[in-house]
Parts: C-alpha cells; structure tokens; sequence
C-alpha cells in the first residue's frame, strides 16, 4: 500500500535535536474553526525536555513547573502525567502525586511504571486498599502477560516492588528520577525513525509500539502523535486515531500532516462537512498550494471509497 507524500515528508528526518522545532501556526479563515485555533502557550516537546532535565538534575520545582506547562496543552499525556507525578514526590507533595499517576493510568492502563508509583503513593498517603487494588491490577497484567512477553520483566519487577512496600510501608520510597528510557534522545530518536520504517512496510501494531517508545524520550510532539493516529486510523481505530490527530493539532495547530489526515479520516467516517474545514485551514496556510491539500481534496472529491 503506498504511502501518501506528507508521510514521506516526516519521514525524511528523526526528531533528535528538533523535537521543539514547532512552528507557529496560521491563523484559520474566518469562520472556521479547525481543532484547536489558537497557538499554544508553550511548546510541550521543548517544555517535556526541559521537564526530563530538571527531574534528571533532582530540580524538582522546575521540572513539575515544565510537566505543567505540557500538561496545558497535553491534559492526557500519560508520560507528562506519569513525570509530573514523579516531579511531585520530589517535593513530598504526595496528595498531588497521586492525581498525577492517576491520570496517567486513566489515560494508559498498561503504564507499568505509574502503577507501581501510583500504589507506593497510596501508601505514602496511609491508603492501603488502593494501593492493594494498585497491585492487583499488576498481578492481573503479570498473569495475562505470562513469562515471555517483552514486558514480564517489567511487571515482575513492579510486582515485587510494590509487594515489598506493601509489606513495609514506613521504608516505602517513591521514584524520582526518571530512567535512562525518557533522557536518551538517541533512543527516541531511533524508536521514531524505526516507526516510520514499520509504517511504509504497513506493520501498524510494531509501529505503535515504537511510536510510543518515542513519546517517552519527546513527550506529546505533534510529529509522533500524527503518526500514531495514523498507524490507528490503518488498523480502523478511528475514535483513537481522532484523539491522536486532535492532540497533535491542540500541540501545533497549523500542523499540515495532521490537518491532511484528520481531513482524511472524515472523509472515512462520512463526514465531507468536516473534511473541508480540514481543507481550507490547510489552503489557508499554503499560500502557493501543498501537497498536503492536494492529497485531502483528491480524498474528498474521491469520497468515502478513496484510496492510497
């Protein structure tokens, strides 16, 4: 199956060293409105760097002031919630570490890490019956997961610890520092360029897996949340494909990736309505015409059947 030419675009380039690289966005046409309007205040890819390097540096004040930020413009974000709470039991505020890690299970139920943190906090917090249905839900995941999953040892290893504060919970001790996973952009860099690879060869569930590996190293940035509802819209997640392409547009509102593939995604669903409105935000910002534009109103005039 061939991939359209805004694909390829993102995929000429890794997001190592760029991944703050947004550009500001066109303002939509009047009487349009698109996503999201308006500009974020911040840049959630550089303020979730700078959030990593503050944890990493033990400044919890800052990093927690940098999750906010991504937070902002990311509510769902379960890695920015996940280090936003981490950011939080730095500063012992474990009442607001708690609502940290519960949204980031809410928004991702298979996040290991926020489980276990989610749990030792229940304890901090003197609450055992939470952090006891914490570890069930591990032990549930441990078993449906079995001995040789790529993740068993992870559960494993967050069984055991949260096991082990269970059985002591004046010793308990939160983590604080981020692993070597979200501070490596070579890793992300890499996780991102094996996506795209994934993707030209249609293996949609591997790509998800390493899209979401980036999202750890570069938090919500609008390049890799595209191509997550991408790989879900290929695999007919269309509710999951949505959330992806309105999170990447709420990150860069004049995203022209985004823009296409959220236009295409109505067409999809039926609704020609909405394409256009992805249609003329997309002509509005290419003065001199895109390819992004071209491809959306091939889609639109082809209708529901049109095809790559």
């Amino acid at each position: 199956m061939a991939i359209s030419r805004s694909v390829l675009l993102l995929a000429g380039v890794g997001l190592l060293g760029c991944a703050g690289a947004v550009a500001a966005p066109p303002s939509p046409p009047s009487g349009v409105g698109g996503p999201s309007s308006s500009a974020p205040s911040y840049d959630p890819a550089a303020e979730y760097r700078k959030g990593v390097e503050s944890l990493q540096a033990r400044q919890y004040k800052d990093a927690r002031r940098a999750f906010d930020h991504v937070l902002e413009v990311a509510p769902t974000s379960p890695q920015a919630n996940f280090l936003a709470g981490m950011s939080a039991a730095g500063l012992e505020d474990f009442k607001a570490a708690r609502r940290y890690y519960e949204r980031a299970v809410k928004a991702d139920k298979d996040m290991i890490d926020a489980h276990r943190e989610l749990g030792i906090t229940y304890l901090k917090l003197g609450d055992r019956p939470h952090a006891e249905a914490e570890l069930a839900k591990l032990k549930e995941m441990q078993e449906q997961c079995g001995s040789s999953c790529p993740k068993s040892t992870d559960i494993g290893n967050a069984v055991t610890a949260l096991t082990a504060a269970l059985g002591n919970p004046t010793q308990v001790s939160l983590e604080t520092t981020p692993s070597l996973l979200f501070t490596s952009t070579q890793a992300g860099d890499h996780a991102y360029l094996e996506a795209v690879g994934l993707i030209n060869d249609g293996r949609y569930e591997e790509a998800i897996t390493s899209l979401k590996a980036a999202l750890k190293t570069f938090g919500p940035h609008p390049d890799i949340l595209t191509y997550l509802g991408f790989a879900n819209r290929k695999l007919h997640r269309y509710d999951v494909a949505e959330a992806y392409y309105r999170a990447a547009l709420a990150a860069a509102p004049g995203h022209r990736a985004a823009t296409e593939y959220y236009g295409e995604l109505m067409v999809e669903r039926g609704d020609t309505k909405g394409a256009r409105v992805m249609l003329a935000l997309l002509e509005e910002s290419c003065t001199f015409g895109c390819a992004e534009a071209d491809e959306l109103r091939r889609w639109i005039e082809g209708g529901p059947r049109a095809v790559r």
